[in-house]
Order: C-alpha cells, then sequence, then structure tokens
C-alpha cells in the first residue's frame, strides 16, 4: 500500500493528476494504462464511470507497487470513500469541501484533495486537513484567480482542475500552483481513430510541458 508521502510525492514529482471521467470501464482502463506508459503517476478514476471501483481495483493491483497513486473522484460522502479505499484508492477527490471524505481520506493515511473557489472554502478546506485543494470549476478560474488566492493564502497547495494542457500550464505554474488536474487533452486524445498510443504521446506531452514550465 503506497503510504501517503508516497502519493503525494507522485503527484508533486510530475505535477498533473490525470482525471479520467469516461463512459465505459473498459476505456477508462484502456486510458488510463496507456495515459501511465506516457509517464503519468497519479489518477483519479472519477465515480461517475461505470464499473469505478472495479477500475481502481484492477489499476491498484497492478501499478501499486509501481509507485503508481490510483485515486478516485466525485466522492461526496464517507460511505464513497471508504468503499474507494477498499478498492484500493490511496486519494480522494470531491468537487466541494466534504468533511466525510477529508476525515476519512485522514482517517486512513490516504491523501485528500477537495473542491474549492473561495479563498473562504481553501481555508476551510486546509483546516479541516487537507492536503492539496483542488480549484474548481475552472471554467470559473484562471491563472488571475490562483494569483488572487496565493496573494494572501502562499502556503497553499493548490490544484486548478480540469482545463490545463500542454498549450496553457506555463500559465498554471507561473501563477503558482502545485499540480493541475488533467482531462480531455490527454483521456480523450484516442477517439480520433482508437489510437491508444495517442494517449502515451499527450501524457508525455504535457509532462515535458511541465517541466519546462517548471524549470
Amino acid at each position: 500500500m503506497l503510504t501517503k508521502h508516497a502519493v503525494m510525492d507522485s503527484i508533486v514529482s510530475t505535477g498533473a493528476v490525470l482525471i479520467v471521467r469516461l463512459e465505459s470501464a473498459e476505456e477508462a482502463l484502456a486510458v488510463s494504462r496507456a495515459a501511465i506508459e506516457g509517464g503519468i503517476r497519479a489518477l483519479e478514476i472519477t465515480l461517475s464511470v461505470p464499473g469505478a471501483l472495479d477500475v481502481i481495483r484492477s489499476l491498484s493491483s497492478d501499478y501499486g507497487s509501481e509507485g503508481i497513486a490510483v485515486g478516485a473522484g466525485t466522492v461526496l460522502d464517507e460511505a464513497a470513500a471508504f468503499a474507494s479505499l477498499q478498492a484500493g484508492a490511496r486519494l480522494l477527490v470531491s468537487p466541494n469541501v466534504s468533511l466525510p471524505m477529508i476525515r476519512t481520506a485522514n482517517r486512513y493515511g490516504a491523501v485528500s484533495i477537495p473542491g474549492a473557489y473561495t479563498p473562504s472554502e481553501v481555508v476551510s478546506a486546509l483546516e479541516e486537513g487537507a492536503d492539496l485543494v483542488k480549484l474548481f470549476p475552472t471554467e470559473s478560474i484562471n491563472p488571475a484567480h490562483v494569483r488572487a488566492i496565493k496573494a494572501p493564502l502562499p502556503q497553499a497547495a493548490l490544484l486548478p482542475a480540469g482545463g490545463a494542457n500542454a498549450a496553457n500550464v506555463a500559465e498554471w505554474f507561473g501563477a503558482g500552483v502545485t499540480a493541475v488536474g488533467v482531462g480531455s487533452s490527454v483521456t480523450k486524445a484516442a477517439r480520433v481513430d482508437g489510437d491508444y498510443s495517442r494517449v502515451t504521446r499527450a501524457a508525455k506531452e504535457l509532462l515535458s510541458a511541465i517541466a519546462a514550465a517548471r524549470a
């Protein structure tokens, strides 16, 4: 079982969490495996994926010993949090400041990433023991929003979820984020022709862009 420290290292060292929100378990597994081949080390399988817990269980079993952190997303309550952890999830993500999720993650040594939008929500998440705070929804957030929050709260480890891609990650990291949550720019790359090597290439391009932005 990956420790919380190891999970945080998987996220922070790469600067990315892959958000896998797809229409079938089969596609979620294929995309996740291809992205891992491209260097992704932290994944969030949203509970909206059919058979999400089975996907988490399979990926955790296959890749946990390799330091790949597999997590669950859209975790709204304690029951969902515990079921995800039982399936092998080592990080839990929610769209809101879900106190039951944070407390369950802390109780079992998993990483928690609750969602927040305002400074008050960010502070609330930190006070409850969140490891990272997901800025959400990203449709309403830009790097200027990150700077506005980081000015009074420089200690907050922020992760904007969705909307990040290889072309714009430099703006996000320039604003001070710890990592980015990345979705369709990687997860749907194979939908052109069903070639999952496109997902692998997209993951490599993303991580190279993050490394360049940090340098």
